[in-house]
């Protein structure tokens, strides 16, 4: 049996809301602007009139409200704007730790809000990883282990997990502290290993929700290099943020305000890249962070 192709939910606005911008969602229409994408491409991600409120009538909360939304496939988008605005509850609905109240959400081409827990779980472990600003590493677990972990979960065999973890502690350049416990790493090198974590099952998408938020300006510069390198690599990324620097090493940028969408940014075509370049200050007053 083939996917039912997705659709507008149908349910009114909150009054006064505005369209997203680019429009109200058109099925079948192309995905925005990304690498390795084609006509006929289907989105990394999708929201369809996605919407999660938090109580009822006059007392309902609006995280998110009617957001449409596509990321192409290794596309690197980071989502902004001021607390409380929605971004960590659509990273949530994206990763399918929540579910909407409303709309759809489509991972590689498949619907995902109407799965079952069971299912859910398994997609998450099989095509999405996720990265938290508070690491959540296992304590009692090595840095190896902590990485091997997700792909022992996901069916791998303790020789394969094995070699992937230690593949990618090479690559997030910790392989000297793989059989160090957490409580000895320092706060950027906990994020590396939790990266790597991750990575580990080759995720379709990357969800990371305040990836720098914990850490100093010297880690901070190891993670945004490693983003980079994820970006280069055609990896999908999805992170939420607060920082300028890392906003600048996306592709494309979305500020969101009240639950919806305020802003849609291509830095590309803006002249950003404004941390490789050096126009942090263009991509800074672009997106309303300064004055």
């Amino acid at each position: 049996m083939t996917q039912d192709a997705p659709r507008d939910s149908g349910r009114p606005r909150r009054p006064g809301a505005p369209h997203p911008p680019g429009g109200p969602h058109r099925p079948g229409a192309a995905p925005a602007p990304g690498r390795r994408t084609g006509a006929a491409a289907e989105p990394a991600l999708r929201a369809v009139g996605l919407s999660r409120t938090y109580g009822r009538g006059e007392s309902a909360v609006w995280a998110v409200d009617g957001i449409d939304l596509d990321v192409p496939t290794g596309q690197t988008l980071a989502v902004t704007g001021p607390s409380g605005c929605g971004k960590s509850t659509l990273l949530q609905l994206f990763g399918g730790l929540d579910r909407p109240t409303d709309g759809e959400v489509w991972l590689g081409g498949r619907r995902i809000d109407r799965l079952g827990e069971r299912a859910l779980a398994r997609l998450r472990r099989r095509a999405v990883g996720f990265v938290f600003q508070a690491f959540h590493l296992m304590d009692e677990l090595t840095a190896a282990e902590n990485v091997e972990l997700p792909a022992l979960l996901a069916g791998a065999s303790p020789r394969t997990a094995r070699a992937r973890a230690a593949a990618l502690l090479d690559r997030v350049g910790l392989t000297d502290r793989a059989r160090h416990l957490p409580a000895k790493l320092s706060g950027g090198q906990r994020q590396r290993v939790a990266i790597a974590r991750a990575l580990v099952n080759e995720p379709l998408v990357v969800l990371a929700d305040e990836p720098t938020g914990n850490l100093d300006s010297a880690a901070t510069h190891d993670v945004l290099r490693l983003f980079d390198e994820l970006r280069a690599a055609g990896q999908t990324l999805v992170m939420v943020t607060h920082d300028e620097r890392v906003a600048a090493t996306a592709d494309r940028v979305v500020s969101m305000r009240d639950g919806m969408l305020a802003d849609d940014t291509r830095l590309a075509a803006a002249g950003g890249r404004g941390r490789r370049d050096g126009r942090t200050t263009h991509l800074g007053a672009l997106l309303g962070w300064e004055g």
